[in-house]
């Protein structure tokens, strides 16, 4: 199996690289768009700023458990990304990681991306993969001076948190999957939320009352203390102010993030609520620019890691008869042999 441990990453420089299809965007739409590609028997780059390819899942939510991929009841943020990088490995890919995109021109109607780190791609299309863009958490003042030292943005491993007392910061999908899973390691779960709704599923919200979560409704943190690294905070309940005193070795911030398209604003792309207009062949108003996944939209859009897996297939078949008039649209099915294919 391709493991993240394989791709190389380069960070110097490199010769001018030439392909038929460059992705802009290590998420797991591009890691398949890298796949579909080459299963098409074109050339593929996949250049993403992130230094390791998996986009938000490998930067925020590597442990969570992913329920909404079809054909997985559950899997695990790393493994599903591992699984997409051995389902592109035969194919070759060449992955520029650690490489932001900023410059698009074009030589003789093909499209050129230049990275700020120096690397230059030309291709016979781009596909935009890029999620949600670059992305933020948002802070939690009370707790700054813990950063690093106690508060979290994103479990990156849950076994860290074994045996310690937990309080997560949130009521989104992000802050009761998290509790769900720490659940069953940790010595405590607390969860802390602003209001009395959430807007985290149902069902993931009764799973963890079942699994003995502390829920704190109408309640936020509003100090940490310790004389190394976090010990407790303090949880002020926000109708008549009283407070109280959590036992804390982890502060989880699952407060969202902000998202800003970057460089890809200078590009001249038609943008729908900040994100890329497309349409149904998932082309974009530039020539040879495709979009696909999170970062597009369209009416009746639906973003699902599924939805997007579809949207980069769709991209890069579209983007293959631009590059080759001849080629079909549609090339066959994977479990087709060669000759059907043709």
């Amino acid at each position: 199996m391709s493991t993240l441990a394989e791709i190389s990453v380069p960070t110097d420089e490199s010769p001018p690289t030439e392909v038929d299809i460059l992705i802009v965007g290590a998420g797991p739409a591009g890691l398949y768009g890298a796949y579909y590609a080459g299963f098409r028997g074109l050339r593929v780059a996949v250049m993403d700023v992130l230094p390791q390819p998996g986009g938000q899942i490998t930067a925020m939510y590597p442990e969570k458990p992913i329920y909404d991929i079809a054909g997985l009841p559950s899997v695990r943020g790393r493994d599903l990304v591992d699984n997409l990088l051995a389902q592109a490995a035969p194919y070759g890919p060449e992955y520029l990681l650690g490489h932001q995109a900023v410059e698009l021109s074009y030589d003789d109607g093909r499209p050129v991306v230049r990275s700020a780190q120096g690397a230059t791609v030309r291709a016979g299309a781009v596909v935009v993969t890029g999620g949600i863009g670059t992305f933020t958490p948002r802070p939690l003042p009370a707790a700054r001076e813990f950063d690093g030292r106690g508060l979290v943005y994103f479990v990156r491993r849950l076994a860290d948190h074994t045996d310690q007392d937990v309080v997560i910061v949130g009521g989104g999908d992000s802050a009761f999957d998290w509790a769900d899973s720490l659940a069953p390691l940790a010595r405590s779960v607390t969860i802390v939320h602003r209001r009395d709704r959430f807007r985290a599923h149902a069902a993931t919200v009764e799973r963890v009352r079942e699994a003995g979560v502390e829920i704190l409704v109408n309640n936020a943190v509003t100090a940490a203390a310790g004389p190394d690294g976090l010990e407790t905070v303090q949880v002020t309940n926000l109708p008549d102010g009283t407070t109280r005193e959590l036992k804390a070795q982890t502060l989880i911030a699952a407060l969202g993030f902000t998202a800003d398209l970057g460089p890809l604003l200078g590009w001249g792309l038609e943008l729908r609520s900040r994100r890329i207009a497309v349409g149904t062949d998932m082309a974009t108003n530039l020539p040879r620019v495709y979009a696909a996944g999170d970062i597009t939209d369209y009416p009746g859009k639906v973003r699902l890691i599924a939805v997007g897996f579809g949207e980069v297939a769709t991209a890069v078949n579209n983007a293959a008869t631009v590059i080759d008039p001849e080629a079909e649209l549609f090339p066959g099915h994977s479990t087709d042999g060669p000759a059907e294919r043709k």
